[in-house]
């Protein structure tokens, strides 16, 4: 994950047309990365140049979108995902674009009830990870579903996420709002009673406390993601625990490039950004029939089962669950 709060990354030259060598500036998320061979093949097969600009997470990209409609810091936006969706469409800061690429599999992923404002380019099933080399190390069994987190023996032994900081975490609490949504408080009340370590973002649960990331911390149990256990062997996903996180790209209004925005959406939908996305952010391709890096599908296969909960209905209710999770947790 890159942690520097603001970067921009100028590929190549300025522009601001659609004209070959004009440029594209694209707003996105702290943890985009592709290789620059994919940059170089988005110039050579549009003749436009890339300027990206990183700035904050999920939430902080939906804020900084919806806050400027029509006067954009940006020519398209990227890493908005399903659980913030509705909040730049609704502030009217995107532009419709239905890209003809979004056939081979991107449309099933679509907002529902929008004008194809957002196109999706990736879904990242956000889940319980456990460390299984630990749990073997240590002779223990490892949890085999959410609902052992109720148990203090594994509940104290995760690290989970502040949904109101981290995207992931909002994922996680709206997968137990949709499994439990008549006791969902009551789920956290006994999870944080039985020790579970709650921090403000993946960064340090993964890195930092889990067991099997790069700090080799003292928790079994982390939020992250399906497809991480390709990434860290001896790990796996618990699948029912997942949530679809699906990331858009998109169109700003008042873009001064909106050719070339568009010509972005589309090709965020080719087969060499689409192939790259498993190695470069360890997240799953929307578009149909393409390849995953060796091994992906015996280390990360694709949940079979995933909550979903509609845009619209997170937006209107998202204050309120938050506020009922601090108090749940107290916090």
């Amino acid at each position: 994950m890159l942690a520097a709060a603001s970067i921009a990354t100028v590929l190549t030259a300025c522009g601001d047309d659609a004209e070959p060598g004009a440029e594209v500036t694209l707003l996105t998320h702290e943890s985009f990365a592709l290789p620059d061979s994919v940059f170089d093949t988005f110039r050579r097969e549009t003749g436009l140049t890339l300027k990206v600009v990183r700035s904050g997470d999920a939430g902080q990209l939906a804020s900084t979108v919806s806050l400027t409609p029509g006067s954009p810091k940006a020519d398209a936006v990227f890493g908005i995902d399903n659980t913030f969706a509705s909040r730049p469409i609704e502030a009217g800061a995107l532009e419709p674009y239905a890209s003809p690429m979004a056939a081979n599999g991107a449309a099933e992923f679509a907002i529902p009830g929008s004008d194809n404002e957002l196109t999706a380019v990736d879904r990242g099933d956000v889940c319980l990870n456990v460390d299984d080399s630990w749990y073997e190390d240590n002779r223990q069994q490892p949890p085999t579903s959410l609902r052992d987190l109720r148990d203090p023996k594994y509940a104290s032994q995760a690290a989970l996420l502040d949904p109101g900081t981290s995207s992931p975490g909002m994922a996680f609490l709206l997968t137990t709002i949709g499994l439990f949504p008549n006791g969902w408080q009551d789920y956290w009340k006994s999870v944080t009673a039985g020790g579970a370590t709650v921090v403000s973002g993946w960064e340090i649960a993964y890195n930092q406390l889990f067991s099997a990331g790069e700090g080799k911390g003292d928790k079994p149990i982390v939020l992250s993601y399906a497809s991480s256990p390709a990434a860290t062997a001896g790990t796996s996903a618990i699948l029912d625990s997942c949530f679809r996180q699906v990331e858009y790209v998109g169109v700003l209004k008042g873009a001064k490039n909106p050719t070339g925005s568009r010509n972005l959406v589309d090709f965020m939908l080719s087969p060499t950004v689409q192939a790259a996305l498993p190695s470069a952010m360890y997240v799953y391709p929307v578009q149909k029939d393409t390849p995953l890096p060796d091994g992906w599908q015996q280390r990360a296969p694709v949940p079979t089962y995933t909550v979903s909960l509609p845009p619209q209905y997170i937006a209107q209710n998202r204050e309120s669950w938050l506020e009922q999770w601090r108090e749940a947790v107290g916090r």
